[in-house]
Parts: C-alpha cells; sequence; structure tokens
C-alpha cells in the first residue's frame, strides 16, 4: 500500500485517483477549487464518465480516497505525487503550463525526503527539467526528490478501463533507477508492458501518440472528400483499408472531425514546438486544416439541401465531442452550430450527457430533453455524436414528425439505402 497524492481532481487526476484507492492504496486528491473537492467529499461526481461515480462512492466509503484543498495536509505523507492540472492551449498553440508551476511551487515545500513527483499531466517536451527545477528552489534543504514523466493514455468515455487495463505504461527519467522501480512496483498489479526511457522521450511519447491518431482521423476524411466526388464509399474503403494490418481499423471512420481536451491540443502544440525548434511541421499543420474543413462541408452539405439556412429550423442530434462523454470541449459542435447560428438558423439539439452543459456553453441553442423532441418540425437533421442511442432511434417515427426529412449523418451510423426508403434526403461523408 502506497500513500499518494494527485494533484487536480480534474477529468485525469480523479480518475487515477479513484483508481489508485480502488487498488488498495491511500489517496488524497488536491484540488484549489473548494466547491469541487466539498462536492467530492460528498461522493458526487463532477464529470460524466461511466463506473466513475461507483468507484468514488466506494473507496470514499472506505476511507482509502480523501480530498482537501491543502496540500500540507496530504504531500507531507505521501511517497508518490502525480501533477495532474490542465495545461491548456495559448492562442499561439503553445501549452499553457502556469498551473504545472503553481502545484509544482505549492508541493514542494511539503515533500518528504525520497518523494517521487510524476508528471501525468500532457506537458512540454522539457517539462521534466522545468518541474524538477522549481522544486528545487522551493524544497528544504537536504530533501532528496525524484521527478518522473509518466504520460497519461486514456479515452474519455473508456477512461476507466484504461486505467486497470493500460496498453503501456511510459516512465521517462534521467538516471533515476531506484525512483522507477518504485513507481513500477506502484504499476505491478496492472501488468502492463513498462517503457523505461529519458524524460524528453516519455514526453514525446504522448504528443506523438495522439498527433498520430488525429491524423488517421483526418486522413480518412480527406479520403472521404475524395470518395464523395469520385463516386466511391469510405465506408467500405476504411473497411478495405482496415485489414491490413499494417493500417488497422480504429481510427478511420470518416466524420465531423476529431476534438475534446487532447487531440486538438497536442497537435497544435506538437507544431508549436516544432516551429519553436525551427522545423516545418506540414503534416501537423495539414492535419488541423482537413479538420477545420471537415465541420465547414458538413454545413455547406446542408445549405445545398436546405438553400438559405435564415430562419430555418434545424435539429442537432450530439453535442459533446464523442460518445460516452458529456466533455463538449473543442467539439464539433460548437463549430458547426455557431455556423449555422450565424447564417440565422433557428437551432435545437439533444445530446443523453452533455445536456447542462450545452445550456451554459451555447445560451442561444434550444436544448431539449429527447431526439424526437429536437427532431419535431425540423427542416433538417444532423447527427454530430454517435451515441448508441442515436443508432437506436425509431428513424421511421423522426421523418413522420420532419418538417422536412432531410438527414446529414455527420457520423456515417445509418445505411443510406435504409433512410432513403423511410423518406429522408440521406447525406453522409464520403458516400
Amino acid at each position: 500500500m502506497a500513500q499518494i497524492s494527485i494533484i487536480g481532481a480534474g477529468y485525469v487526476g480523479l480518475v487515477y485517483g479513484v483508481a489508485f484507492a480502488d487498488l488498495g492504496n491511500d489517496v488524497y486528491g488536491i484540488d484549489i477549487d473548494a466547491a469541487k473537492v466539498e462536492m467530492l467529499k460528498a461522493g458526487q461526481c463532477p464529470i460524466y464518465e461511466p463506473q466513475l461515480p461507483e468507484l468514488l462512492e466506494r473507496n470514499l466509503q472506505s476511507g482509502r480516497l480523501k480530498f482537501t484543498t491543502d496540500y500540507a495536509e496530504a504531500v507531507p505523507n505521501s511517497e508518490f505525487i502525480f501533477i495532474c492540472v490542465d495545461t491548456p492551449s495559448t492562442a499561439i498553440g503553445e501549452a499553457d503550463m502556469r498551473a504545472v508551476r503553481s502545484a509544482a511551487e505549492m508541493l514542494a515545500p511539503h515533500l518528504r525526503d525520497g518523494a517521487v513527483v510524476i508528471n501525468k499531466s500532457t506537458m512540454p517536451i522539457g517539462s521534466g527539467d522545468l518541474v524538477s527545477s522549481i522544486i528545487a528552489e522551493h524544497i528544504p534543504d537536504g530533501r532528496k526528490f525524484s521527478v518522473i514523466s509518466n504520460p497519461e493514455f486514456l479515452r474519455e468515455g473508456n477512461a476507466v478501463a484504461d486505467v486497470f487495463k493500460p496498453d503501456r505504461i511510459v516512465l521517462g527519467t534521467d538516471n533515476d533507477a531506484d525512483a522507477v522501480a518504485r513507481l513500477k512496483e506502484l504499476y505491478a498489479p496492472l501488468d502492463a508492458p513498462v517503457l523505461v526511457t529519458d524524460r524528453r522521450s516519455a514526453e514525446m511519447v504522448k504528443y506523438a501518440s495522439n498527433s498520430f491518431l488525429a491524423t488517421k482521423i483526418s486522413f480518412i476524411n480527406e479520403i472521404a472528400q475524395i470518395c464523395e466526388r469520385v463516386g466511391a464509399d469510405v465506408t467500405v474503403v476504411a473497411e478495405g483499408m482496415g485489414y491490413d494490418p499494417r493500417i488497422g481499423p480504429l481510427f478511420l471512420q470518416a466524420g465531423v472531425g476529431y476534438g475534446g481536451s487532447c487531440f486538438p491540443k497536442d497537435v497544435k502544440a506538437l507544431a508549436h514546438m516544432a516551429h519553436e525548434a525551427d522545423c516545418h511541421p506540414q503534416l501537423l499543420h495539414a492535419v488541423m486544416e482537413i479538420n477545420a474543413d471537415q465541420r465547414r462541408r458538413l454545413v455547406k452539405r446542408l445549405q445545398e439541401q436546405t438553400g438559405d439556412l435564415h430562419a430555418k429550423d434545424i435539429a442537432i442530434w450530439g453535442l459533446s465531442f464523442k460518445e460516452n462523454t458529456d466533455d463538449m470541449r473543442e467539439s464539433p459542435s460548437l463549430d458547426i452550430i455557431g455556423m449555422m447560428l450565424a447564417r440565422g438558423a433557428n437551432v435545437r439539439a439533444y445530446d443523453p450527457a452533455a445536456g447542462e452543459r450545452a445550456k451554459r456553453e451555447l445560451p442561444r441553442v434550444d436544448i431539449v430533453s429527447n431526439p424526437y423532441e429536437a427532431a419535431d418540425g425540423a427542416d433538417a437533421l444532423c447527427v454530430i455524436t454517435p451515441w448508441n442511442e442515436f443508432k437506436q432511434a425509431n428513424m421511421g417515427r423522426v421523418a413522420e414528425i420532419m418538417r422536412n426529412p432531410i438527414l446529414l449523418d455527420g457520423r456515417n451510423l445509418y445505411k443510406p439505402a435504409e433512410m432513403r426508403e423511410l423518406g429522408f434526403t440521406y447525406v453522409g461523408v464520403g458516400r
């Protein structure tokens, strides 16, 4: 059993905190947001993530999981301190490191001798050196510490499973074998491959992984554009490609592009770091441009079907950036709806989990309680997020209640022939 502090009770910190507690460790979650800390103490989960509320409640009741705003309460007894704070993008794409700097400064005076600080947040290359230097400035004389880069690879909507069954664990250190051995022991119950490397390479693994996956998405979306022009079906093309083990089927689903808290930020940050290193990241820029194009293309296709969007009633299914989460950060829906509103459309939207967030993010949009209410009387329906609820919807009923049964299937959820038989004017992506 280890004593652990998790700094930052956001998405990454909360999931890892409850998971480490569930593995039998004593865990303190630290966050500067006092209201969030009180909510967590009461067993209220601030984010939508399958299995997370149950884990939170169970480990609070066991006493293995606690939350506080006070570093002095948690850090002095901790062998491992994980930094899991946000590193959002600035306007130029650079990662905002203010929260990381603050966390390093605030934890340093309370570190016990021999403690291991783990950079779990996605941080720019060289952040291990930065955190180490900040701690060295503020730690009491004579106390030793280690800083290890240990990037996370969580998928929202599947984060709990990703913690307990990781495909790899990456540990970056500059010749601190003892700290690595202790951290490997902490992760041993997960029985996953462990890659030990230098800190900068570990940091780059995270950026390179996310940028490659974003590249696959943008690649298939560009292929989809070509398919539309030459009369091919991108869903069949992607299936045929996916059988090749060198390519694989994952992240080859054409649609309205990627979003969320990771891919947009990490691709932009890696491109910025490349520029700072006097490189020319042509591919990364193309990935971002294609992603933006997919959102504009859906609105363009909508206008081709409906004409002028002014005063048209448009239904939106899906607001979160992907299914099984309520996260709307960088969601394609935000840009798509923004373009519709700018053209004078009236937008009515539904999402199984993100409705309450959407009411704050999209005050000009009518957020309703079910998909049929969104579609009722609409001039067109745009499917943005591939929730299972939409796959199983009664589309015959939807066609009947719409004013004009025009369906823009932004995730290729439906079979075109079936939708046309139901009376829809069907428009998919690359089909």
